[in-house]
């Protein structure tokens, strides 16, 4: 009861409109979590292709992702917010709809494609429009949205797994509706929002900064280069899990629900492990740049620990939990810099490195499909414990550029 009665306080410190933000993104990422675990399995079980080519597919998803990102940077202010999000969104369910009516590995391959652009498209867009309009409440508000997204996220792959075993064209229904229906909550959300945030969401160019051309931000490679490659090396690591581990418990004969559970593993970690993230947050990663370090280092830990663990499906659980704490501290504080740190720049920098960020998703599938078809699972989680420890060393650069984030981690 009291639990209940103090998550109810914490949540009246947010506008109602935050609440049903919140609300709707839980909803959308349940919608988007049904798809994405299985895509592999999917390509390989439904349209009787390699792992290899589910990798490639997922490669050119991947690419694609990388210029949406940099292009919803880019457009924010030129476009403005709500042709942004909401035509982008409303493109990305008519897309998830029709792989229902898809059988052609070509046009498979090329509507996926398309949805990693327009997926893509939205990510800079939504945390800017996070960081501009709650200002306020920016760290908080991320990182409540990073945890309600993720517990939606476990409940999808939980669905997933079970809903595939019917038939996968209900998960490509229920994710298009549910897109549907967030963009149908940002149209109405947007139509409420004030002749001032509409100024400074589509006529931000009026700001000497956001006047600066693309070259002039970029030079500024201080603000994005070391965050931007370190998430990369990071999130190429973390394409083991749909490229490596997924074939691998398949072959071990486990089903495709037992592979989604360890993603409801994932969103029990995050919701339940917030007071152990707040603790480190409090006394040891005070600083958004600290903590970047601290994330890859739980993920190498976790990588290095299956390595030598890898032959029940406990020991895939127990690497689960250690790279969720890593997960848990980097997903909101990569945006939550960029917002304090670049002000009306923010959509063009979230959007540069999220492309980053894209690129070690790009490479992840493609390389280790392949290297599983070939070597199997030892040379995969090895690779991702060697790359996520390359992103140690380059957060740890990041911080020493942002002082306050060195002296936290050492102190």
């Amino acid at each position: 009861m009291r639990k209940g009665l103090h998550t109810m306080t914490i949540l009246k410190n947010y506008p109602k409109e935050a609440l049903f933000f919140i609300i709707a993104s839980f909803i959308n990422s349940m919608g988007s979590a049904l798809m994405w675990p299985l895509t592999t399995l999917y390509v390989h079980n439904v349209l009787h292709r390699s792992y290899g080519d589910a990798g490639f597919v997922l490669l050119l998803q991947s690419l694609a992702g990388i210029i949406g990102q940099i292009v919803g940077g880019s457009m924010f202010h030129k476009l403005g917010v709500k042709k942004l999000i909401v035509g982008s969104l409303i493109l990305t369910s008519i897309a998830q709809v029709s792989i229902i009516f898809i059988s052609s590995w070509t046009i498979y391959m090329a509507t996926l494609t398309f949805l990693g652009f327009l997926m893509s498209i939205t990510m800079p867009a939504i945390n800017a429009f996070i960081g501009f309009h709650w200002k306020e409440k920016t760290r908080e508000l991320f990182n409540v949205v990073y945890v309600s997204n993720n517990v939606g996220m476990a409940i999808g792959s939980t669905l997933s797994g079970i809903l595939a075993t019917i038939s996968f064209h209900l998960i490509f229904l229920f994710n298009g509706l549910t897109t549907f229906g967030f963009a149908l909550f940002f149209l109405f959300l947007l139509n409420k929002v004030t002749l001032k945030d509409t100024q400074i969401y589509s006529l931000g160019q009026q700001s000497q900064q956001v006047m600066q051309t693309p070259k002039e931000l970029l030079f500024d490679y201080k603000m994005y280069l070391f965050i931007g490659l370190g998430s990369l090396f990071v999130w190429f690591s973390t394409s083991q899990w749909s490229s490596g581990i997924a074939p691998y418990l398949d072959e071990q004969g486990f089903s495709m629900a037992r592979y989604s559970f360890l993603w409801t593993i994932n969103g029990i970690v995050i919701f339940a492990g917030q007071p152990i993230t707040s603790f480190l947050n409090r006394t040891i990663i005070k600083s958004l740049s600290s903590r970047l370090v601290a994330s890859a280092l739980f993920y190498a830990i976790a990588f290095v620990f299956m390595v030598f663990f890898h032959h029940y499906y406990l020991d895939f659980i127990i690497g689960m939990i250690i790279a969720t704490i890593g997960e848990m501290l980097i997903a909101p504080t990569i945006p939550a810099f960029i917002t304090e740190r670049t002000g009306l720049a923010a959509p063009f920098y979230l959007g540069v490195v999220g492309g980053f960020g894209s690129f070690g998703r790009l490479l992840g599938p493609y390389i280790f499909g392949n290297m599983y078809d070939y070597y199997g699972v030892i040379p995969i989680l090895t690779l991702a414990a060697i790359t996520s420890s390359i992103a140690v060393l380059l957060f740890l650069i990041h911080a020493s550029y942002h002082k306050e984030g060195l002296e936290q981690l050492t102190s």
